[in-house]
C-alpha cells in the first residue's frame, strides 16, 4: 500500500493534476505490480517562490520540478524500484511532465508501521 505525497506548482497542479494522478497510479501498479485498487495520494500544490531546486543537480535540466514521496513498506529489491521509477517517470512524459523535472524520493517503512482503516485485533 504505497501513500504518494507530491508536491508541485499550483498551476501545474490545477491544468494537469489528474492526469499527473493517473500517470503516477499506472507507473505503480506497472513498476511494483501493485493492485489498481491501491489508490491513496496527497496533493500538496506550492505558490511560485515555495519550490526551490537546483536546475542541473545530477546531470538534469530541470526546469520545474514535481516531487513525489513513495512511503511503502519495504519488501521491493532495488531493481523492482528502478523499475517504478522508469514506469513513473515514462507515465508522466506522457502527461506532459518532463522526466527531467520528476524527483522521486521512496521511503521504506515496516509492515508494523501502517494502519489502513482495517478492523484492529484486540
Amino acid at each position: 500500500m504505497p501513500m504518494i505525497q507530491v508536491d508541485l506548482r499550483r498551476d501545474l497542479f490545477q491544468a494537469k493534476g489528474e492526469a499527473i494522478s493517473k500517470a503516477i497510479h499506472a507507473g505503480l501498479i506497472e513498476g511494483l505490480d501493485m493492485p489498481a485498487d491501491d489508490l491513496f495520494q496527497v496533493y500538496r500544490p506550492h505558490d511560485e517562490g515555495e519550490i526551490v531546486f537546483s536546475p542541473d543537480f545530477g546531470g538534469a535540466d530541470r526546469r520545474d520540478l514535481v516531487l513525489i514521496r513513495v512511503t511503502m513498506v519495504h519488501m521491493f529489491p532495488a531493481d523492482v524500484k528502478q523499475r517504478m521509477y522508469t514506469a513513473v517517470a515514462r507515465h508522466l512524459e506522457a502527461a506532459g511532465v518532463r522526466h527531467d523535472d520528476v524527483l522521486i524520493s521512496v521511503v521504506e517503512v515496516g509492515f508494523e508501521d501502517w494502519y489502513s482503516g482495517a478492523p484492529l485485533s484486540e
